[in-house]
């Protein structure tokens, strides 16, 4: 469950006119300050920033697709999930089991804190950043000039 705090930041971005990514964002800072402070680990820094982009879409702050590098079932997934009309047996499965619920977090708990360190964040970064086209890069730049505080 995301703190309030969190969601209010998301809702503040939304209203400022940002992304829907950079309202999401803010659920993926909330999971690097629980890594850091020791409420559980993460394998990466993926699958911190993941776990934050999944409590985003709970929450309604839907980040958008999966990348287009996501392997064939998962963006079957993914796609189907995005559709406005959900199947009556997704809406029947409902929330999570609370024995799948807590081995999840027993695993979590298990996993390194490295994952939220600043080295591998700005890694994480760099990958990212280096997988974007100019073109893209460019589009980014002009909406941030249009939608930075002035």
């Amino acid at each position: 469950m995301p703190e309030k705090a969190t969601v209010e930041r998301a809702r503040r971005d939304r209203r400022q006119g940002k992304s829907s990514s950079t309202a999401a964002g803010e659920f993926v800072r909330e999971e690097m300050h629980h890594i850091r402070e020791g409420k559980h680990g993460a394998k990466s820094a993926k699958q911190a920033i993941a776990i934050g982009l999944s409590k985003a879409r709970r929450a309604g702050f839907d980040p958008g697709p999966e990348p287009a590098s996501a392997k064939g079932a998962k963006r079957k997934s993914a796609k189907r999930k995005a559709s406005p009309r959900r199947s009556t047996a997704a809406s029947r499965r409902g929330a999570t089991s609370k024995a799948r619920a807590r081995a999840a977090t027993k695993a979590l708990k298990r996993q390194p804190r490295r994952a939220a360190s600043h080295l591998a964040l700005s890694r994480q970064a760099h990958s990212a950043a280096r997988r974007r086209t100019k073109a893209d890069r460019s589009a980014a730049a002009r909406k941030a000039a249009r939608t930075r505080a002035r």
